[in-house]
């Protein structure tokens, strides 16, 4: 990262938009020039405790950056897109990209056509132990399945969207970021109100692996946990501990006889914050350097996965 000042908006200052918030104080290349929020008592509150301004007029503002980090909520995500970039061409959004694969599709194309940098805020692909896996898987021979578990009994923090889009999106991303394109998507689930709440997916890659993904609001219990069964080990992650563990097959010899067990290496995972990790790689992204980051085609193409198991779900209730 070079010394070059970023100025930064940052629109949305609920609990999430406070995290970025803290993070981007945390970055001595970052200024942040506003935030912006119709809560304008939490604007004011924010204001006079990290010292920073607060926008009454975006359009203004947005000219005045290199970066826009967007954490509304879901459904506004593509309309504000649209208007900050007509003056911002670096963009931050948290996940998912929007709330409709329609919606995505055109934020896609704006992109293209305005030659526009769009970070989708997948915040597991920063997560220590999914980086430690990530190392690991890629010195296997050939992945069979990764099963990919999220539970979280259900808050009032989210409202707007179903469990397919508020947890599962995020495994969506690592199993398309880790096998590929799917080719093939069988779907089922639990529907409450409406409202998909319970969703199991196991998808067929274009690579010949599978990912069985389940994500869930109605399970008793906080889980975050990614298994994957290769041809020559098996890898145990757990992302809330931070835990990866690596079964392999060895041989031992006795006489005549023939015995295979199986040995446990544990993966030394260093802690890291991933959204502070992931904010770094937006500032870079900002001073003009290659990232590698998930981008808005990500978005898409996870989006797209989502919509298929939403439409399974829904036509067999």
């Amino acid at each position: 990262m070079n010394n070059r000042i970023i100025k930064i908006g940052l629109l949305g200052v609920g609990k999430m938009g406070q995290n970025h918030l803290r993070n981007l104080i945390m970055l001595k290349q970052v200024e942040i020039s506003f935030i912006y929020d119709f809560d304008k008592e939490m604007c004011k509150k924010l204001s006079s405790q990290y010292g920073v301004k607060v926008s009454d007029d975006l359009d203004i503002d947005l000219k005045e950056v290199d970066g826009v980090v967007i954490v509304t909520p879901t459904f506004t995500h593509a309309d504000y897109i649209k208007q900050v970039s007509k003056y911002v061409k670096n963009i931050f959004v948290e996940k998912p990209l929007t709330d409709t694969l329609s919606s995505s599709n055109e934020i896609v194309q704006l992109a293209k056509e305005n030659d526009i940098n769009i970070q989708v805020g997948f915040i597991e692909r920063y997560n220590s132990a999914v980086v430690a896996l990530e190392k690991v898987i890629k010195n296997s021979n050939h992945i069979i399945n990764i099963d990919f578990s999220r539970t979280n009994k259900v808050s009032s923090r989210i409202t707007d969207v179903d469990v397919v889009i508020d947890l599962m999106i995020h495994d969506l991303d690592l199993a398309l970021y880790i096998n590929g394109r799917p080719k093939k998507i069988e779907a089922h689930g639990y529907i409450k109100d409406d409202m998909i709440e319970y969703a199991r997916a196991i998808i067929t890659h274009e690579n010949g692996s599978f990912s069985n993904v389940v994500a869930s609001r109605i399970t008793e219990k906080r889980i975050r946990h990614i298994s994957a069964t290769c041809d020559d080990m098996y890898i145990d992650c757990n992302l809330l501990s931070k835990e990866v563990f690596v079964n392999k097959q060895t041989i031992e010899q006795y006489l005549e006889n023939v015995s295979i067990s199986s040995k446990e290496e544990t993966i030394d995972v260093r802690p890291q914050e991933g959204l502070l990790l992931e904010l770094i790689d937006f500032v870079k992204l900002c001073q003009g350097e290659v990232v590698n980051i998930p981008n808005e085609k990500d978005g898409l193409l996870a989006m797209e996965v989502a919509n298929e198991i939403q439409k399974q779900i829904m036509e067999a209730k």
